[in-house]
């Protein structure tokens, strides 16, 4: 009777191992459809100078940078939604603190599989504006107010087609765009090519968009570039809008960043403001601005300071 308990127990033993070894792995579990995330950043520049024989000027800047991300993918489906922020000012010795960054743009690309999960049939909404009041300096002095929160904002929505062969690149080209271009207060209707007293123009035109997110293109540095293209296809459609930003964020750890940020911009509703001062026949100066023709605009950032993922 013991030998057949022995046995009968070492033959349940002997069957569960057995069992368990020939059991199926587990299936790896299903890839998220939506992925979300983002960074953000603060860096500093002091520069301070005492009995420098060269020169220069005390100076103070402090960058704010946030980005944020909800991106879906499905069999047939790519959608693409991105926050992007930043506000950042400067302070010269003595003179007013001025502002040196300022954007608030979101955007949102939906697609649906057309040819190879590659080529997509899509949607794009972008809009963009600014959160503070924005002046135009001679030297220290405020002689122009030159934007403020929603003058200008800029709404596009078109529909086309998206090429994204991965998540590092993707061109976007529609042939049918409105865009939007809006100011809340009249005082800056002709500086955005709006009719005086307007407070939004609308255009039909055609888009071309560029993206690369490239993740380590070096140990430690990304590189990241979005260009815009927009022709207004009922006026003048030769002049071609050009909205570009381009640069290099380097990671020294978890903690610290560097970043280094070029902007190119080229609007010909854009009318370039000069400032200008002169003393007047009674001896007192005056300042002011002059409108003069559109000009390329170019702006560059860069900063090294604390960053945050997620």
């Amino acid at each position: 009777m013991k030998k057949f308990i022995f046995a009968a127990i070492l033959a349940a033993f002997t069957t569960g191992a057995f069992a368990q070894d020939a059991a199926p792995e587990a299936a790896p579990a299903p890839e998220k459809a939506w992925k979300t995330g983002g960074n953000g950043s603060f860096t500093f520049n002091q520069i301070s100078f005492k009995n420098w024989a060269a020169g220069g000027k005390n100076s103070v800047t402090g960058t704010f940078l946030f980005k944020t991300f909800a991106n879906l993918k499905t069999e047939q489906v790519t959608w693409d939604n991105t926050l992007d922020m930043g506000y950042g000012l400067t302070k010269y010795k003595s003179e007013d603190v001025q502002k040196s960054e300022d954007k608030l743009q979101l955007t949102s690309n939906f697609g649906y599989n057309a040819y190879k999960h590659k080529w997509f049939y899509s949607a794009l909404f972008d809009f963009k504006t600014q959160f503070a009041y924005g002046y135009k300096y001679d030297g220290s002095a405020i002689v122009d107010t030159v934007s403020k929160f929603m003058a200008p904002a800029y709404l596009n929505v078109s529909i086309g087609m998206l090429y994204k062969p991965s998540d590092v690149f993707s061109l976007y080209i529609s042939p049918l765009t409105g865009r939007t271009t809006i100011v809340t207060d009249t005082d800056f209707s002709t500086d955005y090519g709006l009719d005086a007293g307007k407070k939004a123009r609308f255009e039909y035109g055609a888009t071309a968009k560029m993206t690369v997110d490239k993740k380590n293109l070096v140990k430690n540095v990304d590189y990241f570039l979005t260009a815009t293209a927009f022709s207004n296809l009922l006026d003048h459609p030769e002049h071609i809008d050009i909205d570009a930003e381009t640069g290099f964020n380097l990671h020294v750890n978890d903690w610290l960043t560097a970043i280094l940020k070029f902007n190119i911009l080229f609007d010909d509703d854009i009318k370039y403001k000069e400032a200008y001062s002169f003393v007047d026949e009674n001896g007192e100066t005056q300042v002011g601005t002059r409108t003069r023709g559109a000009r390329l605009q170019f702006k560059e950032l860069f900063g090294f300071g604390l960053a945050f993922h997620w």
